[in-house]
């Protein structure tokens, strides 16, 4: 911003608040001519008129400025002709696995034998905790009240990580617990 032929203040607007045009957004500019110049009682409406005007005036220049290739060097220019062995591309025949890479089946099948060690391991401990009571329960003669079971509810057996229809506390094909 000038006044006279002494800088007042400038600004540089970022990429993302330029409009198609390639100028910055109109009501940003206004906004930051607000800002800077502190004269009370100031127009928005005029300050958009004139930066309206400007941008016009820019835009209209930019397009002046613009090249255009004299008809005589245009006319000159042949293009080359690229021959047809480069045009053509390899074929690559058959199927190429990249080593180290895993396919979607073989992932699937690590992650149902890890699922499967798991329920072993949580099979084996239930075993061994059936076999050999627990020190920690206590035995009672007197009858103590029975939680009231809900009925009627089911239970979803969709696994909500994969989709995959299934009755289990875990999913089989991605391993993840299910909610019920």
């Amino acid at each position: 911003m000038l006044k006279g032929n002494s800088l007042i203040e400038s600004y540089v607007y970022k990429d993302e608040d330029l409009s198609a045009s390639g100028f910055p957004n109109q009501n940003l500019i206004v906004g930051w001519v607000l800002r800077t110049v502190a004269i009370p009682n100031i127009n928005p409406h005029q300050i958009m008129k004139t930066t309206q005007a400007l941008t016009k005036q820019a835009i209209t220049k930019r397009e002046e400025k613009k090249v255009v290739a004299p008809i005589s060097e245009a006319k000159k220019v042949e293009l080359e002709k690229v021959p047809v062995s480069e045009l053509k591309r390899p074929v690559v025949k058959g199927w190429v696995k990249e080593e180290g890479m895993k396919s979607v089946q073989e992932m699937d099948d690590e992650k149902r034998q890890a699922f499967q060690e798991r329920m072993k391991f949580k099979k084996e401990e239930e075993r061994v905790r059936v076999e050999q009571p627990s020190p920690s329960t206590i035995k009672t003669t007197r009858e103590l009240p029975q939680i009231p079971k809900g009925e009627g509810v089911e239970t979803s057996t969709f696994c909500p990580h994969c989709g995959k229809d299934i009755g289990w506390k875990f999913c089989p094909y991605c391993g993840k617990p299910l909610p019920h």
